[in-house]
Protein backbone atom coordinates (compact mmCIF):
# COMPACT_ATOMS: atom_id res chain seq x y z
CA UNK A 1 0.00 0.00 0.00
CA UNK A 2 1.14 3.00 -1.40
CA UNK A 3 0.62 6.24 1.16
CA UNK A 4 3.27 8.19 -0.05
CA UNK A 5 1.15 10.16 -2.80
CA UNK A 6 -1.46 11.10 -0.24
CA UNK A 7 -4.13 8.41 -0.68
CA UNK A 8 -5.59 6.72 1.82
CA UNK A 9 -5.81 2.78 2.16
CA UNK A 10 -9.48 1.66 0.23
CA UNK A 11 -12.24 -0.70 2.37
CA UNK A 12 -13.30 -3.23 0.92
CA UNK A 13 -16.38 -3.14 -1.23
CA UNK A 14 -18.39 -5.25 0.91
CA UNK A 15 -17.74 -2.73 3.86
CA UNK A 16 -19.00 0.04 1.75
CA UNK A 17 -22.02 -1.95 0.63
CA UNK A 18 -23.20 -3.38 4.04
CA UNK A 19 -22.43 0.77 5.83
CA UNK A 20 -24.69 1.80 2.78
CA UNK A 21 -26.98 -1.28 3.57
CA UNK A 22 -27.13 -0.88 7.28
CA UNK A 23 -28.53 3.16 6.67
CA UNK A 24 -31.05 2.31 4.50
CA UNK A 25 -32.05 -0.32 6.54
CA UNK A 26 -32.23 1.84 9.82
CA UNK A 27 -33.96 4.70 7.40
CA UNK A 28 -36.55 2.22 6.96
CA UNK A 29 -37.04 1.24 10.45
CA UNK A 30 -37.10 4.50 11.47
CA UNK A 31 -40.07 4.80 8.88
CA UNK A 32 -42.10 2.02 9.71
CA UNK A 33 -41.48 2.12 13.24
CA UNK A 34 -40.20 5.70 14.66
CA UNK A 35 -36.46 6.86 15.62
CA UNK A 36 -37.49 5.31 19.24
CA UNK A 37 -37.61 1.98 17.97
CA UNK A 38 -34.60 2.02 16.22
CA UNK A 39 -31.59 0.16 18.36
CA UNK A 40 -28.51 -2.19 17.60
CA UNK A 41 -30.25 -4.69 18.07
CA UNK A 42 -33.40 -4.07 16.03
CA UNK A 43 -31.08 -3.67 13.09
CA UNK A 44 -29.36 -6.78 14.11
CA UNK A 45 -32.37 -9.35 13.82
CA UNK A 46 -33.71 -6.61 10.94
CA UNK A 47 -30.46 -7.73 8.56
CA UNK A 48 -29.85 -11.04 10.07
CA UNK A 49 -26.58 -10.26 11.11
CA UNK A 50 -24.63 -10.43 14.05
CA UNK A 51 -24.61 -7.25 16.55
CA UNK A 52 -20.76 -7.16 16.20
CA UNK A 53 -20.87 -6.29 12.59
CA UNK A 54 -23.14 -3.31 13.35
CA UNK A 55 -20.31 -2.24 15.89
CA UNK A 56 -17.63 -2.76 13.29
CA UNK A 57 -19.84 -0.08 10.84
CA UNK A 58 -21.23 2.25 13.93
CA UNK A 59 -19.68 2.52 17.38
CA UNK A 60 -22.86 3.65 19.02
CA UNK A 61 -26.59 3.83 18.17
CA UNK A 62 -25.76 7.62 18.50
CA UNK A 63 -23.51 6.91 15.42
CA UNK A 64 -26.27 5.28 13.54
CA UNK A 65 -28.66 7.81 14.08
CA UNK A 66 -26.16 10.46 13.31
CA UNK A 67 -25.53 9.09 10.07
CA UNK A 68 -29.24 8.47 9.03
CA UNK A 69 -30.04 12.30 10.11
CA UNK A 70 -26.83 12.30 6.90
CA UNK A 71 -28.78 10.32 4.88
CA UNK A 72 -31.45 12.31 5.29
CA UNK A 73 -29.74 15.48 4.71
CA UNK A 74 -28.30 14.16 1.49
CA UNK A 75 -31.88 13.82 0.19
CA UNK A 76 -33.24 17.04 1.06
CA UNK A 77 -29.88 18.30 -0.37
CA UNK A 78 -30.93 16.85 -3.63
CA UNK A 79 -33.89 19.75 -3.23
CA UNK A 80 -31.03 22.46 -3.50
CA UNK A 81 -29.48 21.33 -6.79
CA UNK A 82 -29.16 24.33 -8.94
CA UNK A 83 -28.98 21.92 -12.15
CA UNK A 84 -32.76 21.63 -10.83
CA UNK A 85 -35.53 23.91 -11.53
CA UNK A 86 -36.71 25.47 -8.55
CA UNK A 87 -40.38 23.83 -9.10
CA UNK A 88 -38.19 20.36 -9.41
CA UNK A 89 -36.28 21.39 -6.22
CA UNK A 90 -39.44 22.45 -3.94
CA UNK A 91 -41.27 19.53 -5.13
CA UNK A 92 -38.26 17.03 -4.18
CA UNK A 93 -38.58 18.38 -0.90
CA UNK A 94 -42.32 18.01 -0.63
CA UNK A 95 -42.29 14.87 -2.07
CA UNK A 96 -38.88 13.60 0.57
CA UNK A 97 -40.79 15.26 3.65
CA UNK A 98 -44.45 13.81 2.65
CA UNK A 99 -43.04 9.96 2.19
CA UNK A 100 -40.51 9.84 5.18
CA UNK A 101 -42.65 11.64 8.44
CA UNK A 102 -40.37 9.91 11.00
CA UNK A 103 -36.89 10.71 9.58
CA UNK A 104 -38.03 14.75 9.31
CA UNK A 105 -39.08 14.59 12.78
CA UNK A 106 -35.28 13.31 13.77
CA UNK A 107 -33.72 15.70 10.68
CA UNK A 108 -35.64 18.64 12.46
CA UNK A 109 -35.13 17.96 15.58
CA UNK A 110 -31.14 18.29 14.89
CA UNK A 111 -32.04 21.23 12.33
CA UNK A 112 -33.53 23.21 15.39
CA UNK A 113 -31.20 22.06 17.93
CA UNK A 114 -27.96 21.99 16.35
CA UNK A 115 -24.83 24.29 17.15
CA UNK A 116 -24.49 25.60 13.65
CA UNK A 117 -26.80 24.82 10.48
CA UNK A 118 -24.01 24.24 8.51
CA UNK A 119 -23.36 21.06 10.56
CA UNK A 120 -26.82 20.14 9.27
CA UNK A 121 -27.35 21.73 5.82
CA UNK A 122 -23.75 22.33 4.17
CA UNK A 123 -25.49 24.64 1.51
CA UNK A 124 -26.44 27.39 3.80
CA UNK A 125 -23.65 30.28 3.14
CA UNK A 126 -23.94 30.07 -1.03
CA UNK A 127 -27.78 29.89 -0.33
CA UNK A 128 -28.08 32.91 2.11
CA UNK A 129 -25.36 35.03 -0.37
CA UNK A 130 -27.55 33.87 -3.99
CA UNK A 131 -31.05 35.21 -1.99
CA UNK A 132 -28.99 37.97 -0.55
CA UNK A 133 -27.96 38.78 -3.97
CA UNK A 134 -31.51 38.21 -5.87
CA UNK A 135 -33.39 40.16 -3.34
CA UNK A 136 -30.82 43.22 -3.48
CA UNK A 137 -31.45 43.47 -7.23
CA UNK A 138 -34.95 42.95 -7.26
CA UNK A 139 -35.62 45.37 -4.39
CA UNK A 140 -32.79 47.92 -4.55
CA UNK A 141 -32.72 50.69 -1.79
CA UNK A 142 -34.43 47.71 0.67
CA UNK A 143 -32.97 46.45 3.58
CA UNK A 144 -32.94 42.65 3.26
CA UNK A 145 -32.04 40.15 5.89
CA UNK A 146 -31.17 37.22 3.42
CA UNK A 147 -30.57 34.88 6.33
CA UNK A 148 -34.27 35.32 7.75
CA UNK A 149 -35.46 35.06 4.25
CA UNK A 150 -33.61 31.39 4.00
CA UNK A 151 -34.86 30.36 7.66
CA UNK A 152 -38.29 31.50 6.74
CA UNK A 153 -38.53 29.35 3.24
CA UNK A 154 -36.49 26.20 5.03
CA UNK A 155 -38.66 25.77 7.15
CA UNK A 156 -42.21 26.61 5.47
CA UNK A 157 -40.12 23.48 3.00
CA UNK A 158 -39.90 21.28 5.11
CA UNK A 159 -42.75 21.41 7.98
CA UNK A 160 -44.92 23.04 5.63
CA UNK A 161 -45.83 19.96 3.67
CA UNK A 162 -46.53 17.76 6.89
CA UNK A 163 -48.91 20.38 8.83
CA UNK A 164 -50.82 20.58 5.64
CA UNK A 165 -51.11 16.69 5.60
CA UNK A 166 -51.51 15.99 9.32
CA UNK A 167 -53.37 19.44 10.69
CA UNK A 168 -55.76 20.77 7.66
CA UNK A 169 -56.17 18.07 4.84
CA UNK A 170 -55.42 14.67 6.05
CA UNK A 171 -57.54 13.68 3.04
CA UNK A 172 -55.42 15.20 0.17
CA UNK A 173 -53.39 13.18 -2.02
CA UNK A 174 -49.29 13.38 -1.98
CA UNK A 175 -49.30 14.66 -5.39
CA UNK A 176 -51.49 17.17 -5.02
CA UNK A 177 -50.31 18.86 -1.84
CA UNK A 178 -46.64 19.13 -3.71
CA UNK A 179 -48.42 20.68 -6.76
CA UNK A 180 -50.20 23.16 -4.20
CA UNK A 181 -46.67 23.61 -2.46
CA UNK A 182 -44.61 23.96 -5.95
CA UNK A 183 -47.69 26.72 -7.17
CA UNK A 184 -47.53 28.72 -3.66
CA UNK A 185 -43.16 29.17 -3.28
CA UNK A 186 -43.11 30.02 -6.71
CA UNK A 187 -45.29 32.72 -6.22
CA UNK A 188 -43.78 33.70 -3.15
CA UNK A 189 -40.44 33.80 -5.49
CA UNK A 190 -42.33 35.30 -8.35
CA UNK A 191 -43.30 38.08 -5.77
CA UNK A 192 -39.70 38.64 -4.32
CA UNK A 193 -38.00 38.73 -7.68
CA UNK A 194 -36.31 35.50 -7.31
CA UNK A 195 -38.45 33.47 -9.19
CA UNK A 196 -35.51 31.83 -12.42
CA UNK A 197 -37.12 31.98 -16.12
CA UNK A 198 -36.87 27.86 -16.28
Amino acid sequence: MDLSRGTMPRRNKGFDETHQELIETAVRLISERGAEALSITALAREMGINRTTIYYHFESREALMHAVSNWATAQLARGMDYNLSQPERTGLISRFVLENPELIKLWIDGFVSGPDIRDSYSCWDSLVAGIRHGLTDANPGEEVDAEIYCVMMLAASIIGPRVYRNSINPNAAIEEIIARFVAEHQRTLRRDGLAREE
